[in-house]
């Protein structure tokens, strides 16, 4: 809570709508590490990544949720993995990157030209792959931030990106429930 204070006004429309989405992710982050705790996730780690993951929103030109920055939407995770670095919290950082869509190649990034560092950006660990999962299911529109998709809403979502990302959800769905 310190740093997403730290970067958005108590009351603003952008801290009530990443504090709402981040509650929410981290719960059902949470419910998802407890289905999988034969693999050991690291349970607090993935509470604070969750709370942070999209901690660079306010970098981006996104007026709906209230942020005025100067960077397109997809670049929030790149941005908020800098802003997570400079502040000494490496491991947070990288879920900030790899949480966006169900993660990002090298060659993705380069065949769409995206606006993000040239690098793998796909979840690599279980804490990592948990709070993508969650994120997947909550959207920040505030006419359905807090509100759980189903799992063919989230398909309907990640489609349009390709076979593959579907399968990579898919294959969190059967693990994580």
């Amino acid at each position: 809570m310190d740093i997403i204070n730290e970067f958005y006004k108590t009351g603003s429309k952008a801290h009530g709508i990443l504090l709402t989405h981040s509650v929410a992710v981290a719960k059902k982050a949470i419910d998802a590490a407890k289905r999988v705790s034969h693999l050991n996730p690291d349970y607090s780690f993935i509470e604070e990544a969750a709370m942070l993951h999209d901690i660079g929103i306010f970098y981006t030109n996104t007026p709906s949720l209230g942020c005025t920055g100067k960077y397109p939407y997809v670049s929030h995770g790149y941005l908020g993995r800098k802003l997570l670095e400079d502040k000494g919290f490496p491991r947070h950082a990288l879920v900030c990157e790899r949480h966006v869509g169900v993660g990002l190649t090298l060659d993705e990034i380069r065949k769409h030209n995206l606006p993000l560092p040239e690098r793998d950006a796909v979840p690599l660990t279980i804490e990592e792959q948990i709070v993508c999962y969650a994120d997947k299911f909550f959207s920040k529109k505030q006419d359905q931030n807090g509100e759980e998709q189903s799992v063919e809403m989230v398909l309907k979502t990640i489609e349009k990106y390709g076979q593959d990302k579907v399968e990579r959800f898919l294959s969190w769905v059967d693990l994580f429930g």
